[in-house]
């Protein structure tokens, strides 16, 4: 009685292995080529036959990008039968070779199947308002690039330049000059007036030895088209003022302050809505001359920091920088950060993270 049992199982297994969908893809990739991005969406049907003894089903297919859409039967694709997967790449803004994978999931065995989708995209020509994209007056005859120029890091002891395309769309002459500059900033048109349809640039300079601050900082500056003053936006300068450890020798990095934090991070726990915490980061100077703290300052108003910049700790010294924290009218977890410049060359910027979990209180009724 076992033997039979035993047999009869065996018949059953292999009449369950034997009975199932197989997919076969007519190919695995597709070279698109060399097509104009203006062409638009490009597309290309992957054939799937089933050569299996039951209904093949496509359960689902995940592209790598959003770049690219597949589409594909949904139907049960029955034995000896076709189907389609459609690969289709959006070519818009993405100027140059790709290589991109559809993922298929099915009731076959393997159950996965990957594709492969490549090409080239020749870019198209931009237009003057893809170019320059900010239009200074409301008539939108004056455009620049950007409505912000951005130095990045600049040091505390040099001066930076930059410079940003501009254009003049109008059909007379524009003279651009620009109002409300601080001390540390410098910029002009080259060339001040535009002709009609003529294009320029702005020269900036930025002079960070005319500037206290640390750390990102933005100005904001108005622009003026033949004197008058365009009162409807700001043009944006920023830059990130750092130390200049440029010209330290090896000695002397070796001789250099230690900022050394107990921990970077703060966690109050829970703490209720409207209630002020002191949170304190203990550090040392580890290293073998004065540290010293240029400026400390933090992401938002709720965290008012207490350390005075500009203090000095000698090595082997201890101290502490506190904050206040507001919990206000946050609820739940609330993170916050405080940025710590010093005369560290390896710890010359530092965030330190406040961390709570806010609890409103219900209000009584």
């Amino acid at each position: 009685m076992k033997k039979i049992f035993l047999f009869c199982s065996i018949i059953l297994v292999t009449a369950s292995l034997a009975a199932q969908p197989v997919m076969k893809l007519s190919e695995l990739s597709h070279d698109f080529g060399k097509f104009k991005e203006e062409a638009g969406r490009q597309s290309y049907d992957f054939i799937v036959t089933n050569t299996g003894n039951t209904p093949l089903v496509i359960q689902n297919i995940a592209a790598s990008c959003g770049c690219t859409t597949p589409e594909w039967t949904k139907a049960p694709i029955a034995p000896g039968k076709e189907g389609r997967i459609k690969a289709i790449y959006d070519p818009r803004d993405r100027p140059g070779a790709f290589n991109k994978t559809l993922t298929v999931y099915t009731n076959a065995k393997p159950e996965v199947a990957v594709l492969v989708i490549k090409g080239e995209v020749i870019p198209r020509e931009k237009t003057v308002e893809e170019i320059y994209t900010y239009p200074v007056d409301l008539a939108k005859a004056v455009r620049f690039e950007s409505n912000h120029l951005a130095f990045t890091n600049v040091r505390k002891t040099e001066k930076k330049v930059r410079v940003m395309p501009i254009i003049n769309t109008s059909t007379e002459p524009v003279r651009i000059t620009f109002e409300m500059l601080p001390a540390h900033l410098t910029l002009k048109a080259n060339p001040e007036t535009l002709k009609p349809g003529q294009k320029g640039i702005i020269e900036g300079t930025y002079d960070a030895t005319k500037n206290d601050s640390w750390g990102t900082v933005t100005d904001m500056v108005k622009v003026a088209l033949n004197g008058v003053v365009q009162n409807t936006s700001y043009y944006y300068i920023s830059a990130n003022l750092v130390e200049d450890f440029s010209k330290l020798s090896k000695e002397d990095l070796e001789k250099a302050p230690v900022f050394k934090l107990a921990s970077t991070t703060f966690d109050l726990g829970k703490i209720p809505g409207s209630t002020q915490k002191e949170v304190e980061f203990k550090f040392t100077n580890t290293g073998k001359s004065d540290l010293v703290i240029r400026h400390v300052k933090s992401t938002c108003g709720c965290t008012a920091v207490m350390q005075t910049q500009g203090s000095s700790i000698k090595p082997g010294q201890s101290s502490s920088i506190k904050a206040i924290f507001n919990s206000g009218t946050y609820k739940g977890r609330v993170t916050k950060a405080i940025y710590v410049y010093t005369n560290d060359p390896k710890n010359s910027e530092v965030v330190l993270m406040l961390n709570a979990e806010v609890e409103q209180l219900a209000s009584a009724k």
